[in-house]
């Protein structure tokens, strides 16, 4: 074997290597997203105890994804795997705000910052969802907890002006973000209007009731 084939066999068997590796990562990328929407789901239902249980599952799914990423910086660094990343972000944010548990940190979740802040825009998103159904069952002052917190993140997100080549598209997520707020805050409004022309209602009738 010649000097160069001796070259090219080593390089082979090194891409060999990244290309498992690459191919695994995808396939518990695709595990992570799946289970981050079944949390989703199950915060939505109000079923906490599955979306804890499902949650934790992420914490583990997410580990082994970015482990045998330790020596291979442009794969953790890829679409798919921040991509993961990010809906993980989003669930542990969704699950702790609802819950209302301290916001996890990046630094804490050990994720890089623009899956950070991408999961973190979703997340605010998913609220929207959340408000509907307690602003269904009249808890209104619940309700508006959560608009603050969307309001929060969204003034948050519009501070980081940076190239999307830097922030995985934020800006776009955060446009998305503002349509729904508005539409929220519109909801949270309308809904308070309405129970305070109801009460009004009410102790009118009282009064003249009472005459």
């Amino acid at each position: 074997m010649t000097a160069v084939q001796t070259i090219i066999e080593e390089i082979l068997q090194r891409l060999e290597e990244k290309n498992q590796i690459r191919d695994d990562t995808l396939q518990r990328s695709r595990e992570l997203i799946r289970t981050c929407g079944l949390v989703t789901r199950a915060v939505h239902r109000h079923e906490m105890e599955t979306a804890a249980q499902l949650l934790e599952q992420a914490r583990q799914q997410a580990r082994a994804m970015v482990l045998p990423l330790k020596d291979h910086p442009d794969l953790y660094y890829t679409g798919y795997t921040g991509d993961a990343l990010k809906e993980w972000v989003e669930a542990e944010v969704l699950f702790a705000i609802v819950n209302g548990q301290e916001l996890p940190r990046p630094e804490t979740l050990d994720v890089p910052d623009r899956s950070y802040l991408g999961g973190l825009a979703e997340a605010a998103t998913e609220l929207r969802r959340h408000i509907l159904d307690l602003l269904r069952r009249q808890e209104l002052t619940r309700a508006e907890e959560l608009l603050r917190w969307m309001d929060d993140i969204y003034d948050a997100l519009i501070l980081v002006d940076y190239p999307d080549a830097i922030t995985g598209g934020l800006r776009r997520a955060v446009d998305v973000l503002r349509g729904v707020l508005e539409r929220t805050r519109g909801d949270v409004t309308l809904t308070w209007q309405h129970e305070r022309l109801t009460q009004a209602l009410y102790r009118a009738m009282e009064r003249g009731l009472g005459e």
